[in-house]
């Protein structure tokens, strides 16, 4: 039987403050930096839920709502969503403060999946993710749905396979041609 730990031991913040070697012409956050502070608080949930090395997959639709402006305080919160066998699915949230002012707003989230490792890089088993409350399992239900999207954009499923994704669109057994 697989080793089951909860969903919210993976949770993991981070905080950063926009300095100017972070920011482009405009004095916005580069999107290439966010990026690199998503993929480091994103893998450090993943190495807490699985005990292991872990390394990126794939990262999948950032959605950039808002800029983030220079001196702003960037909060990351990340958590698995859902464990497969050597996979899991990461969400991550990004918050901007202006502390002066108060405001705080959502600017960024996405999912990223990381694949645990051992010593020599070959794919190991993370336990089961159990998710308890009622955001953890919505996340957890989509996480699959997900997971095959992501793999027949890469070719390594067929359309025809992703069940899940096939009740999302009502497609019947008859009307999949092969």
């Amino acid at each position: 039987m697989r080793k089951q730990k909860k969903v919210k031991d993976s949770y993991v913040i981070m905080t950063e403050l926009v300095l100017p070697n972070d920011t482009n012409t405009l004095n916005n956050l580069m999107g290439g930096k966010m990026m690199h502070w998503m993929d480091i608080v994103s893998a450090i949930s993943a190495q807490k839920f699985s005990n292991r090395i872990v390394v990126t997959a794939s990262v999948d639709n950032v959605s950039f709502s808002e800029s983030i402006k220079l001196g702003n305080v960037v909060t990351l919160e990340a958590k698995v969503t859902r464990a497969f066998n050597s996979s899991m699915e990461v969400r991550i949230e990004v918050y901007a403060e202006d502390i002066p002012s108060g405001r705080r707003a959502m600017s960024n989230q996405a999912y990223f999946t990381f694949v645990a490792v051992d010593q020599l890089g070959n794919p190991i088993d993370v336990p089961e993710a159990i998710p308890e409350t009622e955001e953890e399992m919505k996340h957890f239900d989509g996480a699959l749905r997900r997971r095959q999207l992501r793999l027949v954009l890469a070719g390594r499923m067929k359309p025809s396979e992703a069940n899940e994704l096939r009740s999302i669109f009502d497609i019947k057994d008859d009307e999949i041609k092969a």
